[in-house]
């Protein structure tokens, strides 16, 4: 219903515009990461590729309508090759006005947009699937599990003393393409907000979570800064049904995963440095006995040399401990990743 009547809110906010002050024309923008690393871990894993990277080009533009609202969009072009399909990362047009935000078009949607994590700045954050680049391990701790750059439709309020809220829907979780069959299931996502600034001090809280095929997830997060410092946190309960539609007669049943992770970073002039810590807990499946757990630790460090051009560095540890020895669910090690970050 909410998105029914934002739609309907839009509609009418169009009506007597008769045509848009300035045309749509498209600016440039994205970045490119470029990561050097070494790793140790346990002996019988094959170590991984020594250098990463990802880069994407963003094309932006908006014009306002002569009644006030904006109409914009955004594409977001992977840099890292690959086809048609996979090639267009995000892509989605978005409408502001007085009634709050719409996007409409495939993207993460309200519960990634919205969730806050504990602070990071390094490559290899401790709550961050980059870690899976460097080591051998399945469990990657993550309070904010939304995913998938579905086509969706979604609806932001606009901010009331310091609240927002946000919800989305997508009917076909998988169709990041342009689908002609619905195969994936439908997928809410909706997250509710507060930032503001008291004397100094600023404070950000999330409420944020998800429902997909039989099942949901749903977390929280804060933070809090003051000064040149930031403390967060985040947990997350995800629901082993989540996303695993329909269950079957007899099928394994999946357990509930726990997420959960603090952080403290430190900015100074041009540096910032933080230390991250995350904890993830599987109870795995019906044909699998045992807890999977992982623990991380990342030290991260962030250095602006120059206008769009940022010097970062992470020192990491994990372990990963899991029932079944000899997989990628019983692991531990260490390991050290440096690199640039080019913004333009």
């Amino acid at each position: 219903k909410i998105l029914v009547a934002s739609s309907a809110l839009v509609a009418v906010g169009f009506a007597g515009a008769a045509q848009a002050s300035e045309p749509i024309s498209l600016s440039v923008g994205g970045y490119m990461e470029q990561w050097a690393g070494i790793a140790d871990q346990e002996d019988r894993f094959e170590s991984r590729n020594a250098f990463q990277s990802d880069t994407e080009v963003h094309f932006s533009g908006s014009t306002t309508l002569d009644n006030g609202i904006e109409v914009g969009a955004k594409i977001e072009l992977e840099g890292e090759g690959g086809n048609a399909g996979t090639m267009i990362d995000e892509q989605y047009l978005y409408v502001n006005g007085g009634f709050g935000q719409v996007k409409l078009g495939a993207e993460d949607g309200a519960a990634a947009d919205m969730g806050v994590t504990a602070p990071s700045v390094g490559p290899v954050g401790a709550n961050d699937g980059d870690l899976s680049n460097w080591v051998a391990t399945n469990a990657i701790p993550d309070t904010v599990p939304a995913g998938g750059d579905s086509k969706r439709l979604t609806y932001y309020t606009p901010v009331l003393g310091g609240f927002r809220a946000g919800l989305s829907y997508a009917d076909d979780d998988s169709s990041e393409n342009n689908d002609t069959v619905t195969t994936g299931d439908s997928r809410v996502s909706a997250g509710v907000e507060y930032k503001g600034d008291f004397d100094g001090v600023s404070v950000a809280v999330s409420l944020v979570g998800e429902s997909m095929g039989e099942g949901e997830w749903y977390g929280v997060g804060a933070s809090v800064g003051f000064g040149a410092f930031t403390v967060g946190a985040s947990v997350s309960e995800v629901d082993g049904e989540f996303g695993q539609g329909e269950p079957q007669p007899g099928a394994n049943k999946f357990e509930d995963t726990t997420d959960f992770d603090i952080g403290v970073s430190y900015a100074m002039d041009a540096a910032s440095v933080s230390l991250t810590y995350a904890y993830g807990e599987n109870d795995d499946n019906a044909a699998q006995s045992g807890v999977n757990e992982i623990n991380t630790v990342d030290l991260g460090l962030a250095y602006t040399l120059g206008a769009g051009v940022t010097w970062k560095s992470s020192v990491f540890w994990f372990d990963d401990q899991g029932e079944d020895a000899g997989n990628a669910d019983d692991n531990e090690g260490y390991g050290a990743v440096t690199g640039l970050v080019l913004s333009f």
